[in-house]
Order: C-alpha cells, then structure tokens, then sequence
C-alpha cells in the first residue's frame, strides 16, 4: 500500500521533466476517475503535459501550485489565481483541486485546501472563489470547510464523457483574519511577491 503524502510544498518554478510528467500523469489519472475538471476522456498524457507547459508559462506572480507528494510522486495539487481585473486585487480562485486515485480517503483534499487557503491568507488575498460540480466530492469537501454556496449553475459543463452535463456549484470564502504558521518567516509586504 502507498504511504500518505508526506509532505505540501510550493511547486518549484520552473518546473522539472519529472514534475511535469507527475503533474501529467495525475490530470490523466483525475480524467479517467471521472473528475469535471475541464477535460475530455480520453486524456492523453502528452496534452495534459502540454496544458501544464502552458498553464505555468502563463501564470502570473501571485500565482500559487501546491503539490502533495508520497512515496510514489505527486499524490495531489491545487492552485491558487488570482483575478485578472485591476479592480480585485484582493481576489483569487482556486482551481485544480486533485488527488491521485491512489492518495484518496486520507484527507489529503482537506491538507491542500487548508494550505492553499494559508498560502491566499499570507499573499494578501481576502476574498477567495470556486466552483464544484454538483454531487461531487469536491462539493462536499467545500461545504465541510466553511465555503458559503452562492448557488448553481444548470449544465454548465460536459462530463468526461462528452455527453453528460452537469450542473456547477459556486462557493466563496472570506478570509477573515491572517493565520501564519510559526517559523514560516516575516510577512510579506504590501505589493510584495514571494519568489517561488
């Protein structure tokens, strides 16, 4: 049996051949499980590599990946982008919540999103938004850590299959007040960028 992720860490940027195969290699895996995570089935390996290539070559500076990884590589993911509109800055998305087939029922979900919530909290960002398809995991996981549901969009996207279509749900979260970790360091800066 595969041991629990050990460990949540920033994703190095650039990154690695590895971690983009890892990285691939889990989109590939969140697929073929059924995830609504904007792609079709079937999911080649080289086009999952090839949006990752593309989402970290675009991602701008106050962007954040996190990355769980086990004894086999990366277990799991999520992302932290924020909002392009000059009138938001202290808004962001999470997008891209992932966990391996073989990493899932260990809490893992709940680790990347209280981290990823830490990493919102220490860049500045007061205002935080998702969107989950109705029924699913994700949608619970949400409504388990204090999201407020603004309400649901009807079919607002294809299943995996291609055909299905499902409804999505809308979240939001304020984070109201700054949680730091002891030892992680000074605050940033107003107008400050962490280097990843």
């Amino acid at each position: 049996m595969t041991e629990p992720a050990s460990r949540i860490e920033r994703l190095a940027f650039p990154a690695g051949d590895g971690d983009l195969r890892e990285l691939a290699e889990l989109l590939v895996d969140a697929v073929a499980a059924g995830a609504a995570v904007s792609f079709l089935w079937p999911l080649t390996q080289a086009d999952a590599r090839a949006w990752w290539e593309r989402t970290l070559a675009a991602a701008p500076p106050r962007a954040v990946f996190l990355v769980a990884r086990d004894a086999d590589g990366i277990a799991g993911t999520v992302q932290l982008q924020p909002a392009w509109a000059p009138n938001q800055p202290h808004r962001a998305e999470i997008a891209k919540l992932l966990v391996h087939r073989r990493a899932r029922g260990r809490g893992l979900g709940t680790l990347l999103m209280d981290a990823i919530e830490a990493e919102a909290r220490n860049g500045g960002f007061r205002l935080l938004t998702l969107d989950a398809r109705r029924g699913a995991a994700a949608e619970r996981l949400y409504r388990k850590r204090g999201w407020t549901c603004v309400g649901a969009i009807p079919e607002y996207a294809l299943d995996p299959d291609g055909v299905t279509p499902h409804d999505a749900v809308v979240f939001y979260k304020r984070l109201d007040g700054r949680v730091r970790d002891e030892g992680a360091g000074p605050w940033p800066q107003r107008g400050h960028v962490s280097h990843r």
